[in-house]
């Protein structure tokens, strides 16, 4: 990956529906380079998809929180399992440092997240977490 197609992933993080047209005028390279430059960034597995981020997504879960965990010794593939498989948990996701996973947790009210983030305490094999509320979400990239 060289800076265009670093620009470019920061124009479609910005607006991936923007069109081939108007990439091409923002980068000040012509339409068949946006598009060799995204056939070949979707090709490399360096873009996997587009999204779209709405309203009900971000506010599906008045109540969200990413609970960082430490996990004793190789027990880390079966909590992961036994959390991601909780209504609750919209996501988990490996990391480095001195957290082994973070869970992404939504749910209605404070009183429902305070019971889900007990269960996952109590869970054999977990040594330490920490949990951050979400305030606010605005979209990833200006």
């Amino acid at each position: 990956m060289d800076e265009l197609d670093n620009r470019l992933l920061n124009a479609l993080h910005r607006d991936a529906r923007a069109s081939l047209s108007e990439l091409a005028e923002l980068l000040g390279v012509t339409r068949t380079t946006v598009r060799s430059r995204l056939q070949r960034l979707k090709q490399t597995g360096e873009i996997v998809g587009f999204t779209v981020v709405t309203r009900q997504g971000v506010s599906e879960s008045p109540v969200r929180g990413l609970m960082m965990l430490e996990i004793e010794g190789r027990g880390t593939e079966r909590i992961r399992s036994r959390i991601a498989a909780m209504r609750q948990v919209r996501a988990v996701h490996s990391t480095n440092g001195s957290w082994d996973l973070i869970a992404e947790i939504g749910t209605d009210t404070l009183d429902e997240l305070d019971e889900v983030l007990f269960q996952i305490r109590r869970m054999e094999g977990i040594t330490r977490s920490e949990t951050n509320l979400l305030l606010s979400t605005r979209k990833g990239r200006s």
